[in-house]
């Protein structure tokens, strides 16, 4: 396994030392990437509301969880069915928090909130969740440990 890289005789030391190098990194990068709590990813969502005019909106999603902001995804420009590619990470967040995630849509002159969603959500993994928005749905998939 990984510690297994760390237990060198003293003559593969002397051998190799960048072998020991790598080892820290991979057990840094584990700690840092691997053991997010909460993971966040293959958000979509169908039939978003457009402006008053009747035009289709230009929807990205803000995420937060805990009241931890994740950042946003991508702006996907006029449509009413968009599907996201940014995933999102939260080392500190555990389950039985809420997970909130705000739609927006994109406008020249501004940005209008068309519908939020706060879901609590438990351990383990849940292929299309669903969030009921004012108007459409919002779905999504996430892990917690």
């Amino acid at each position: 396994g990984l510690f297994t890289l760390l237990l060198f005789t003293d003559e593969a030391m002397a051998f190799s030392p960048h072998l020991v190098y790598l080892a820290v990194l991979v057990l840094a990068s584990h700690v840092m990437f691997g053991d997010a709590a909460v993971h966040v990813w293959g958000l979509r969502a169908n039939g978003l509301s457009g402006d008053a005019f009747g035009n289709r909106p230009d929807p990205y999603v803000k995420v937060w969880c805990a009241g931890v902001n994740g950042g946003r995804t991508e702006t996907i420009k006029d449509t009413h069915s968009p599907n996201w590619a940014a995933e999102f990470n939260f080392p500190s967040c555990k389950p039985k928090s809420t997970l909130r995630m705000e739609v927006w849509d994109q406008d020249i002159s501004k940005y209008d909130l068309l519908s939020t969603c706060n879901y609590t959500f438990g351990s383990g993994s849940k292929p299309n969740a669903k969030c009921s928005l004012k108007k459409g749905s919002l779905y999504f998939n996430y892990t917690a440990k």
